[in-house]
């Protein structure tokens, strides 16, 4: 007694506190907290509710499509809805009674693992009969009856009454089936009756739905009875939706007088999968049911799963796997004097996790002219386990054109236990193509420069192509922008690690990751203006972080220690995130970029920045965008370390 006149008083004081003197005193009752907050919780509202599934058509499609069926069954269980309906088709049919019965024996063995009640709905797969001697008048009607339920009946649950019927009744005069003439597509006087009988029986339902296999609401080759089916629904006037199947991908056709019109896709039949997003797919509808109001959701199958199956070793396993799937390659692919390929690559991929992993290398290229042996190759990989593949892969010798585009490897693997499939992302890589045989560009007549759009377009050298060892270093460059944001990259390897040269509002900074953080020489001095060239370089001495504009040492900042080094790209144009892409884009020109591994300026030191530099032994990165080759923009240095185009990066004349 004690206790419930303590959480009365709490109750009311919960109400006062949180100014919800408005809420009916029941609202009152159902929200507690000890804190004062302005703050008005809506609650939910309590009318009762229930759920119900519908399945799409079965077959149709090849043998293994009853695994997708069982799949459907088994995340439905996870849903829990009150009861599963289906739409018809739900054997291949059009055979003899004794493999009929095989094919329903299958299904139901199926469906029999249902938590919840299931109500079968016929289709013409089901009922069609084929083989040898005359054809029975009824068809698979009696098998039908007899092993699954009644061609039409209807039933009640909580609020709502179900009707299913029958849409493959034969031709009255002619006994024909038909669901491509429209003489066969009519309801008989005797399921009429009983529809009416049904709705009578239903008048006082706050729902009715109802359940049939073709979309005759379509009209075309299934006429135009359902005109006369629509009408008696609508008079009844609590039919809220109806569904159907046979088409093999959904389409919603609205609402007409209350009525909504669901056509379902299919749970294991055949299926295109043009489109899936647009309802080509294996789905199942799920309908929660209120008052006032039906909710209808697609769930593609295979898109629920059970959350206790997701443990904490399957969860950090699976990222370790992952993680650790990233292919090594050995070797690399080489242009010859004529710009052909031939050669090949091998790739090495690891399972770095605790349960098998299926593997799969896809290479492809959107130039058409590559060619790859093999096409595709796949293995299990047990824990711990490495497997090298060998990619033989192709070019015909030609030109550098515009089309040109690097040979890929796309890893897919798929996490394997004993009671479930986890697909990986999968990851795509570029194979590895030795451009140091290049020739380079000859300087034009016309100086050319780097243009980039400030939205997606930047320059890349892989981490491995950069030969700069720890200690003092140089990255400078020559730009012209068209504005500055306040966020803007320029020249950067920084991630916790490396270096970089920032533009932020026009004021340059250098930052060097040295002995676990960050060391920053920043301009404070006036910002750069867009539409003027400028020179901006940074420096690390092994003592001092420095930066330069225009031969002018503008910042600098004691700092030593050993650079954090980090395997992403660095990257020309903008700033680099910890998986490789590009942000914080630079919009304007560039020109004569150049990493060294030395200390080229000093201390206070005024000089005059060359316009073009010249490589020389502590050169390990020099780009004059002289002109574009293929997908780089080439590297002058010894090391040949030629920069990807991301975007739309290209070099064109000065404006």
């Amino acid at each position: 007694m004690r206790l419930a006149l303590a959480l009365g008083c709490l109750s009311l004081f919960a109400a006062a506190s949180l100014g919800l003197e408005g809420l009916e005193r029941d609202d009152a009752q159902r929200f507690v907290t000890t804190r004062s907050s302005a703050i008005r919780l809506p609650l939910a509202s309590e009318q009762d509710a229930f759920s119900f599934v519908v399945f799409g058509d079965r077959t149709g499609g090849p043998a293994e499509g009853i695994e997708v069926l069982r799949d459907a069954v088994r995340e439905v269980n996870l849903i829990r809805p009150d009861l599963v309906m289906t739409v018809g088709d739900l054997v291949n049919g059009y055979n003899e009674t004794p493999a009929w019965l095989v094919q329903a024996t299958e299904y139901k063995s199926v469906m029999s693992k249902l938590a919840a009640p299931w109500f079968p709905v016929v289709g013409n797969h089901d009922i069609y009969w084929r083989g040898k001697g005359e054809k029975p008048a009824a068809e698979h009607e009696t098998d039908f009856e007899s092993t699954f339920g009644p061609l039409w009946y209807a039933f009640r649950h909580k609020s709502a009454w179900f009707i299913a019927l029958d849409s493959d009744e034969a031709n009255p005069q002619t006994g024909e089936r038909n669901f491509n003439k429209p003489e066969c597509q009519r309801i008989s006087e005797a399921q009429f009756e009983f529809l009416r009988g049904a709705l009578e029986r239903a008048k006082d339902a706050e729902h009715v739905f109802v359940f049939l296999h073709h979309p005759r609401w379509l009209k075309g080759n299934y006429g135009d009875d359902w005109e006369r089916v629509h009408a008696l629904l609508a008079s009844a006037g609590n039919v809220k939706a109806v569904f159907a199947g046979h088409i093999h991908h959904m389409r919603y056709d609205g609402v007409r007088d209350g009525i909504e019109y669901f056509a379902l896709a299919t749970v294991g039949g055949d299926q295109s999968a043009l489109v899936p997003r647009a309802g080509y797919l294996h789905q199942y509808h799920l309908v929660t049911v209120r008052k006032d109001e039906i909710a209808v959701a697609a769930l593609p199958v295979g898109s629920v799963f059970d959350p206790r199956a997701i443990s904490g070793a399957i969860s950090d396993d699976t990222v370790a796997a992952a993680r650790g799937l990233a292919p090594k390659f050995e070797g690399a692919l080489a242009f010859d004097a004529a710009l052909g390929v031939t050669g090949a690559v091998r790739i090495v991929l690891s399972n770095a996790g605790q349960e098998a992993l299926d593997v799969e290398l896809a290479p492809s290229s959107r130039d058409t002219r590559w060619t790859f042996q093999p096409d595709h190759a796949h293995d299990k990989l047990a824990p711990g386990k490495s497997r090298t593949f060998t990619l033989r892969a192709a070019r015909p010798a030609g030109s550098l054109d515009r089309a040109f585009r690097m040979p890929q490897v796309e890893v897919r693997a798929d996490y394997v236990t004993s009671s479930m499939r986890i697909p990986l992302p999968a990851t795509l890589h570029d194979l590895p193509l030795d451009a140091h045989s290049l020739a380079l560009p000859s300087v034009p007549e016309t100086e050319r420069v780097l243009w980039l759009d400030g939205r997606g377009d930047a320059l890349a050298v892989a981490h491995e192509k950069l030969a700069l060892p720890d200690g003092p270093l140089t990255v400078e460059g020559w730009l012209c922008a068209s504005k500055f944001d306040e966020r803007q990259g320029f020249i950067n390897k920084t991630e916790q690690a490396e270096f970089g040269l920032f533009l932020d509002a026009g004021r340059p900074s250098f930052t060097v990751h040295l002995g676990g953080k960050y060391v920053a020489a920043k301009s404070e001095a006036a910002a750069l203006v867009p539409g003027r060239w400028y020179h901006v370089a940074g420096v690390f001495d092994g003592a001092e972080v420095r930066v330069y504009v225009d031969g002018a040492q503008v910042g600098a900042t004691k700092g030593s220690g050993v650079r954090t080094r980090r395997a992403i790209p660095l990257v020309v144009g903008a700033d680099v995130s910890a998986d490789g892409a590009s942000n914080s884009h630079f919009e304007g020109a560039l020109d004569e970029v150049r990493v060294s591994r030395r200390a080229r300026y000093g201390a206070a030191e005024r000089f005059t920045p060359l316009r073009r530099f010249a490589s020389d032994a502590d050169t390990v990165l020099l780009l004059h965008f002289d002109d574009d080759v293929g997908p780089w923009a080439p590297d002058a240095s010894d090391a040949r370390a030629h920069a990807e185009r991301r975007g739309d990066a290209h070099a064109r004349a000065l404006r």
